[in-house]
């Protein structure tokens, strides 16, 4: 059974960071895109950031490049989010997915059941 468990989110000042989690088991993390979507109250899922198996190459969304990190360890089957200089706007629920590296949700078959971030100005 595929497990992928966020952990890390929290109550940040505007300006501040965070670092998510994302532990998985039940699969073969390394045959696997890892993702970053959120979503907001009253809003769609939108995808946030992505890695190759590899590591290697990332991919973000405009309104976070530059401020946000994606990275992966195959060894300990964990993936990160590094969020800094943290916006209102970021204040949204996090999941942790895997699948095929596109930034459309229904391309991800896992998912996780999301942590809560929740930045105040």
């Amino acid at each position: 059974q595929v497990q992928l468990v966020e952990s890390g989110g929290g109550l940040v000042q505007a300006g501040g960071s965070l670092r998510l989690s994302c532990s998985a088991s039940g699969l073969t993390f390394r045959d696997y895109f890892m993702a970053w979507f959120r979503q907001a109250p009253g809003k769609e899922r939108e995808f946030v950031a992505a890695v190759s198996w590899s590591g290697y190459n990332t991919r973000y969304a405009d309104s976070v490049q530059g401020r946000f990190a994606v990275s992966r360890d195959n060894a300990k089957n964990t993936l990160d989010l590094q969020m800094n200089v943290l916006k209102a706007e970021d204040t949204a629920y996090y999941y942790c997915a895997a699948g095929t590296g596109t930034t459309t949700p229904s391309d991800y078959p896992y998912w996780g059941l999301g942590t809560q971030v929740t930045v105040t100005s």
